[in-house]
C-alpha cells in the first residue's frame, strides 16, 4: 500500500519564543516520527533534534543489520522493523537520560513522541507520552494509543487541556514506558499525528469532520484550520500535526 498524499506543519504556537515541537520523515523509507519536547528554550528543542538523528541513526543501523532477528531487544509478536525501531527508542531514551544526569535540573530535557515505520501494507506504531495517532476509515475515527497522561486519573471531561501533561517520555525515567501497535493500512485509510497542543483542545469528531468535508484532499490546508481553531480555544503550547494519506 503506497503513500497518496501527506502533509505536515509545526508551529511555536501563539504564545512561546521557541518551538520545542519537532517532526522528521522519510516516504522512501517509509519511518515518520512526531515529537513534543520539554526542557525549555535551548533545552527541549535541542533534545527534539538529538532525537531524530538517533532515532535515523539507530534504527538504520539495526534494520540494516544481517543479524537483525536477533537485537538487543525481540519479541515474535512483531516485525523486524517494529523491533528495530523500539530497540531505537530504547537507546535514545538511555542516551537523552543518561545525559540527563549529568546535568542539573533545569537543563535536563525530554520528549513525548510517535514513531512509525511501515514495511508494505503493516503500520507499526510506537508511541511515548502524550501525542496521538488517529485512524480515519470508513467515515470513522478511532484512535491508534491511549496516551500516557493525567487523563486517565482524572474523572473531569472539562477543560481537557489541564490533563494532557505526559506521564513518560523519552528521557524523562530510567524505565521507558512505551505502547506498540501494528496496524495493517487499507485503500483510503488517512492517519492523523497530533501533539497536545492540537489535539488537547479539539474533539474527534470535529478532526473527522474536517478532513470529510475537504474534497481537495489539500491536507496542509486541514492543519491549518485545525492549528487555527485549537489557537482560537486558548492554546498556549507548541502545535505540530502530520496527515497520511493511503
Amino acid at each position: 500500500m503506497q503513500l497518496k498524499s501527506y502533509a505536515v506543519k509545526t508551529d511555536q504556537g501563539p504564545y512561546l519564543n521557541i518551538n520545542e515541537d519537532g517532526y522528521d520523515f522519510d516516504i522512501v523509507e517509509n519511518f515518520y516520527f512526531m515529537m513534543d519536547g520539554f526542557g525549555g528554550s535551548g533545552v527541549g528543542d535541542k533534545c527534539v533534534e538529538e532525537i531524530k538523528n538517533n532515532m535515523r541513526s539507530f534504527y538504520n543501523k539495526i534494520a540494516q543489520d544481517p543479524d537483525s532477528t536477533l537485537p538487543f531487544f525481540f519479541s515474535p509478536k512483531f516485525l523486524i522493523e517494529g523491533n528495530a525501531l523500539i530497540n531505537a527508542m530504547v537507546f535514545t531514551h538511555k542516551k537523552i537520560f543518561e545525559n540527563n544526569m549529568k546535568v542539573d535540573m533545569a537543563k535536563r530535557a525530554g520528549a513525548s513522541g510517535i514513531f512509525a515505520i511501515k514495511n508494505e501494507s503493516i503500520f507499526t506504531f510506537a508511541s511515548v507520552g502524550n501525542c496521538l495517532v488517529y485512524l480515519l476509515r470508513a467515515g470513522s475515527i478511532q484512535k491508534i494509543f491511549i496516551p500516557d497522561d493525567f487523563n486517565l486519573l482524572s474523572s473531569d471531561q472539562f477543560e481537557k487541556h489541564y490533563r494532557t501533561m505526559p506521564l513518560s517520555g523519552l528521557g524523562l525515567f530510567s524505565d521507558l514506558y512505551y505502547q506498540v501497535k501494528e496496524v495493517r493500512v487499507e485503500k483510503g485509510d488517512v492517519f492523523v499525528l497530533l501533539t497536545d497542543g492540537v489535539h488537547s483542545r479539539l474533539a474527534e469528531h470535529e478532526i473527522l469532520h474536517f478532513i470529510e468535508k475537504d474534497e481537495t484532499g489539500n491536507y496542509q490546508k486541514i492543519l491549518d484550520i485545525l492549528f487555527d481553531l485549537s489557537n482560537k480555544r486558548g492554546n498556549l503550547d507548541n502545535q505540530t500535526g502530520m496527515v497520511l494519506e493511503f
